[in-house]
């Protein structure tokens, strides 16, 4: 074989590896790197939330995180929710039900009653669902087999308190975080941010 057939074998197989590296999801969140074992996804607890669905606890190094921005819609019929999180990534629509480490959904609350399940971290909050007053919008995280991630026996969430008075309505923000719970308020600056 010469040289340049040589060469241009070893090009092909460099290329295959290449596209085949291209091809592997090493950045998912809860998949092994390096030949490590995955992490477990957690033990179940005796403890369950509103509905009934147990806890799932993870290790605080090992858990997932999140935060909660909630802030009035530009036009104003409604709130804009974002979610940021640390170390989770949400399932689509049909993933098996299983507890995959740092997998699986959000559900938001608002004054603990249900009002949507989130695969992506923004949300358009009605606002029929927030009448006049002050309210506690809450995101918790939780496993596609719908156990709720938790630390210490805690649910991972994070909550945020708005107010809804017709013209002026307020928001805070929830700091990221494991079990991270805001409370107090701020006005929204003319640019939507809360002070």
């Amino acid at each position: 074989m010469s040289w340049t057939r040589r060469s241009r074998a070893a090009l092909a197989v460099c290329a295959l590896m290449v596209v085949a590296a291209a091809g592997c999801g090493t950045s998912d969140a809860g998949e092994p790197k390096n030949g490590d074992s995955p992490p477990a996804a957690g033990r179940l607890l005796d403890d369950t939330d509103e509905a009934g669905r147990p806890y799932r606890e993870v290790r605080a190094q090992d858990a997932p995180e999140i935060g909660i921005e909630v802030q009035p819609d530009a036009s104003g019929a409604g709130w804009d929710v974002r979610l940021r999180l640390r170390d989770f990534g949400f399932s689509p629509a049909g993933t098996a039900p299983r507890a995959v480490p740092g997998r699986g959904v959000a559900r938001l609350f608002v004054d603990g009653r249900p009002v949507a399940e989130l695969r992506d971290p923004e949300h358009r909050l009605a606002a029929t669902l927030v009448p006049r007053g002050t309210h506690q919008v809450t995101a918790r995280l939780y496993a596609d087999d719908g156990t709720v991630w938790a630390v210490d026996g805690e649910p991972v969430e994070c909550t945020a308190d708005i107010t809804a008075s017709g013209s002026e309505p307020t928001a805070t923000t929830g700091a990221p975080g494991v079990n991270g719970r805001t409370g107090g308020g701020g006005s929204p600056d003319p640019g939507g941010t809360a002070s």
